[in-house]
C-alpha cells in the first residue's frame, strides 16, 4: 500500500522496470529500434541520450503520477528529438516521429501482383461507367423482328406465340403502335394481315384495355405519321373501324377518345373519318372487312396457279392427304371444278401421273371436298375444250372418253354425266339461235348506257320496243351478271331498275326465272367473280326487301335448282339476309343508296358547290368539289344548274367553270349535251320566272357551240327529242 508520501506501489515499480530494460535493449540495437518506422515510438536513442530527458527520468524516477502533497505529477509532454517543446496537434493525430492517428491511412501501400500473396480481392475497386438499357427501348426492337418475320410468311399463331414469349405485357399497346404504323407504309395485303394479328390477340394475347390504349397512342401520333405518309388520317380511320367491325374495339370508344385529342390533330381527323365515312355508312361492316380484299381475297388467275402447283406437287409426293390438305385450305369451294379439270388435264399430259390423280379426285369425292356438282361441272369444261386440248395431246379424246368410265364406275362421278353426254351425242352444248344472240347483245347495250346515263325510263322504252316479253329472265340475268363485275354503284342502280320493272312490265314469275337462271349458271359466274355467290344472295334478299319479290319466292327458286346445286346455299344466304336483325335498313343501303336518297342528296351539294363558287369561290376548288362527288354519269345536272343560275343571277361566272370542266374531261362532252337539253326542255317554266329566259339560253348556246361543248347533232337531235328530267 502507498504511504502519505505518495511513493510508487510495488506493482508501479515492477512495471517500471520492465519497462526501462525494455528501453535499454531498444537502445542497444544497432539500428536504432523503431527509428526506422516514420511513424513509430519515441526514438529509444533520443529517450537514452538526450540530457534532458534523462533528468527527466532520474528526476521523477518513483513518483507517482497525480499524488498529492509533496509529489509532482508526471506531464505526458511530447518532446521533439531536438528537444524543443512542441504543440500537439489538433484531434490528436500526434506530430513528426509519432504514429499518428487511429485511423490515419495516409501511407500508401503498394500491391505487389508478383507477390506470392498476392490477393486480388486487396486492389482497390475502380466504378466502369456501362450503359443502362431501357426496357422499353428493348421491346420495341424485339416486336420489330416479330411483325417483319409475320408480314413474310403470314404465321399468326407464331406471331402470337413470339409475342407472348416476349413477356413485358405492360407494354403491349406498344406493339399495336408499331403493327400499326408498319402497316399504313405498306400494301393493302400487310394492311390487312396486321387487322387479321389484332382480331387474333384480342383477349389470348393482349387485353382489350390493352388494345385501346394502343390506338389511343396511334391516334396521338397521327401528325407525325402523316409526315411520311399523306394519306394517313384516312388509313387509320380505317383501322379504327376495322377494330370496331372486328369487336375488338368497343363503339364508344371512338366517342370517348374524341374528347382526349386536340381540336387541330390529325388524329381527331381520323376518328371523324372513321365515324362518318366508315362506320355510318350502309352495310359498313361487310364493305370495311373487304376494303383491303379480305383474308382470303385472290383473283382467278392466283387460285388457277395454286391449284396448278399444288397438283404437280403431288403428282411428286403421291401425299393425298397432304394434296388434299392443300385444296381445302384454298378455301374457293365453289372453284373446285377447276381442280378437277386441271387435275384431268395433267393425267392426259403425264400418263405415268393417271392412277395418282383418280386416287386424289376418288378420295377428295368420298371425303365431301370436291362436291358431285363440281365434278360435273369439271369434266364438262374439260369435255367442251376438248378441240383446242387436241392440239397439243392428240389423243385428248380417247384419253378422256377412257377416264369418264372409271370415274363412274368408282362412284366420284354422277352416272348422270354419261346420259347427258349421249343426249348430247357427245357435241358442245347447242348454241344460241340467232334472236337469242341478236337479244343478248342490244340488251348488254341497253344496260351499259343505263349504267352512264342513269335514264330508267329511257331504258324501259327501249326495252319494250325489242318486243320480246318471253326472254325478260335472260335480260334480269344479264343486268346483275353485269353489276356484279362493277362497282357498288352499278349494284344500287341495278336494284332500283329490278324494281321499276317489277312496276312496269315484268312479272313476279319472270322475275323468280331470271333468278333461277343466275342461281343455275352461279359456277360459271364464279369464274370471273370469285365473291359471286355472296353477291347473288345479296340481289336476292334486297329484291324481298324491295318488294320485288316475297319471302316465300325464295323457297320457290330453291325448289327449281337442280340437285345438287351449289345455288341453294345461296338461296339459304338470301334468306338469313332477310330475317336477319335490321334487315330492311341494313339491305336497302347494302350498295350505298345509290339512285335514292344519294341523286337528291347530290343535287343539294350540287347546288351549295355552284352558290360558293358564285359567290367568289376559286374555280379549282369547284372542279375538285365536283369530281368528289363520284357521280360523273350525273354531271349533267351540274350544266344545267350552273346554266340555271347564270339566267338567275345575271353572271356567267359559272360559264368559266363548265368550260373548265370540260377542259380538264370532268364534263364530257355527252353529259354538256345533255345537260343543255334539259334546260331547254325546261324554258317554259324557266319564263314564269326569267322573262328573257329564252334569249339568255340562245346565246349559251352559242356559246357552247363555239367552244366545242355540245355534239353537232344538239339543235335536231336533243333539242327537238324530250328528254326525261329528274324534279
Amino acid at each position: 500500500m502507498a504511504s502519505k508520501e505518495c511513493f510508487l506501489t510495488d506493482e508501479q515499480r515492477e512495471v517500471l522496470k520492465v519497462a526501462a530494460q525494455s528501453v535499454d535493449n531498444l537502445s542497444s540495437s544497432p539500428k536504432g529500434g523503431l527509428l526506422s518506422s516514420p511513424r513509430g515510438l519515441v526514438s529509444p536513442r533520443s529517450l537514452s541520450s538526450s540530457p534532458k530527458n534523462s533528468s527527466f527520468l532520474s528526476e521523477n524516477h518513483g513518483k507517482a503520477p497525480g499524488c498529492g502533497k509533496g509529489g509532482v505529477a508526471i506531464k505526458h509532454v511530447r518532446r521533439s528529438h531536438s528537444g524543443k517543446y512542441i504543440r500537439v496537434k489538433k484531434d490528436g493525430g500526434g506530430g513528426k516521429g509519432t504514429w499518428g492517428k487511429l485511423l490515419d491511412t495516409d501511407d500508401v501501400n503498394q500491391i505487389d501482383r508478383n507477390d506470392p500473396n498476392y490477393d486480388s480481392a486487396e486492389e482497390p475497386y475502380e466504378l466502369v461507367g456501362s450503359t443502362v438499357s431501357d426496357p422499353l427501348d428493348d421491346y420495341k426492337k424485339a416486336v420489330v423482328s416479330i411483325i417483319e418475320e409475320y408480314f413474310a410468311n403470314g404465321a399468326v399463331e407464331v406471331a402470337a406465340s413470339d409475342l407472348a414469349e416476349l413477356g413485358s405485357s405492360e407494354y403491349h399497346p406498344y406493339f399495336i403502335k408499331r403493327l400499326v404504323s408498319m402497316a399504313m407504309d405498306r400494301h393493302d395485303k400487310e394492311k390487312e394481315m396486321a387487322s387479321v394479328l389484332l382480331s387474333a390477340l384480342y383477349a389470348d394475347v393482349i387485353s382489350p384495355g390493352q388494345i385501346s390504349q394502343g390506338f389511343i397512342l396511334l391516334l396521338e401520333s397521327a401528325d407525325d405519321l402523316s409526315v411520311d405518309i399523306p394519306d394517313a388520317v384516312n388509313v387509320l380511320a380505317l383501322f379504327v373501324a376495322r377494330a370496331v367491325v372486328d369487336d375488338i374495339l368497343p363503339p364508344a370508344f371512338v366517342k370517348k377518345v374524341q374528347k382526349t385529342l386536340p381540336e387541330s390533330s390529325k388524329g381527331l381527323q381520323a376518328i371523324h373519318v372513321a365515324e362518318k365515312s366508315y362506320l355510318s355508312a350502309p352495310h359498313h361492316a361487310e364493305l370495311i372487312e373487304r376494303k383491303w380484299g379480305g383474308s382470303t381475297h385472290l383473283t382467278v388467275e392466283e387460285v388457277k396457279k395454286r391449284i396448278a402447283d399444288l397438283l404437280r406437287e403431288y403428282v411428286g409426293s403421291g401425299d393425298t392427304l397432304e394434296a388434299c390438305r392443300c385444296i381445302r385450305e384454298l378455301g374457293v369451294s365453289f372453284f373446285h371444278h377447276e381442280v378437277v379439270k386441271r387435275a384431268l388435264v395433267l393425267a392426259m399430259e403425264i400418263r405415268t401421273a393417271e392412277p395418282l390423280i383418280t386416287k386424289l379426285l376418288k378420295e377428295a369425292s368420298e371425303e365431301g371436298l370436291i362436291s358431285a356438282s363440281q365434278m360435273t361441272k369439271g369434266f364438262s369444261r374439260l369435255e367442251e375444250s376438248l378441240d383446242d386440248l387436241s392440239l397439243d395431246i392428240p389423243s385428248a379424246k380417247s384419253l378422256f372418253s377412257s377416264l369418264v368410265p372409271i370415274a363412274v364406275s368408282e362412284g366420284w362421278l354422277d352416272p348422270s354425266y354419261l346420259k347427258n353426254s349421249a343426249e348430247d351425242g357427245g357435241e358442245l352444248p347447242a348454241r344460241d339461235d340467232e334472236k337469242l344472240k341478236r337479244y343478248k347483245e342490244e340488251v348488254v347495250t341497253m344496260i351499259r348506257e343505263y349504267f352512264m346515263s342513269d335514264d330508267i325510263p329511257e331504258l324501259i322504252h327501249n326495252l319494250v320496243e325489242l318486243g320480246a316479253p318471253e326472254l325478260n329472265p335472260v335480260f334480269l340475268k344479264r343486268l346483275i351478271t353485269l353489276a356484279m363485275d362493277r362497282k357498288n354503284r352499278e349494284k344500287e342502280m341495278a336494284s332500283v331498275l329490278l324494281s321499276a320493272l317489277h312496276i312496269e312490265i315484268f312479272s313476279t314469275e319472270e322475275i323468280v326465272n331470271g333468278f333461277v337462271l343466275l342461281l343455275e349458271s352461279s359456277e360459271d359466274t364464279a369464274l370471273d367473280i370469285l365473291d359471286a355467290s355472296n353477291e347473288l344472295a345479296l340481289f336476292l334478299a334486297r329484291a324481298v326487301i324491295d318488294d320485288v319479290l316475297a319471302p316465300l319466292n325464295l323457297d320457290e327458286i330453291a325448289s327449281k335448282l337442280p340437285p345438287k346445286c351449289s345455288g341453294t346455299e345461296t338461296v339459304r344466304m338470301a334468306r338469313a339476309l332477310v330475317f336477319s336483325r335490321h334487315a330492311g335498313e341494313r339491305l336497302l343501303r347494302c350498295w350505298g343508296g345509290g339512285s335514292g336518297w344519294a341523286v337528291e342528296d347530290a343535287k343539294d351539294k350540287i347546288i351549295k358547290l355552284l352558290e360558293e363558287y358564285e359567290s367568289g369561290g376559286v374555280v379549282g376548288e369547284a372542279c375538285r368539289c365536283i369530281r368528289e362527288l363520284g357521280m360523273p354519269f350525273f354531271n349533267h345536272e351540274v350544266v344545267k344548274k350552273a346554266l340555271v343560275m347564270a339566267m338567275e343571277k345575271q353572271n356567267d361566272a359559272t360559264l368559266v367553270l363548265l368550260q373548265e370542266c370540260f377542259s380538264e374531261g370532268l364534263i364530257t362532252i355527252n353529259q354538256m349535251t345533255k345537260g343543255f337539253a334539259r334546260v331547254k326542255d325546261a324554258l317554259d317554266d324557266l319564263a314564269l320566272d326569267i322573262p328573257d329566259a329564252k334569249e339568255k339560253f340562245a346565246r349559251y348556246v352559242e356559246h357552247a357551240k363555239n367552244r366545242g361543248w355540245l355534239l353537232p347533232s344538239f339543235d335536231s337531235a336533243d333539242v327537238d327529242e324530250p328528254v326525261v328530267t329528274t324534279s
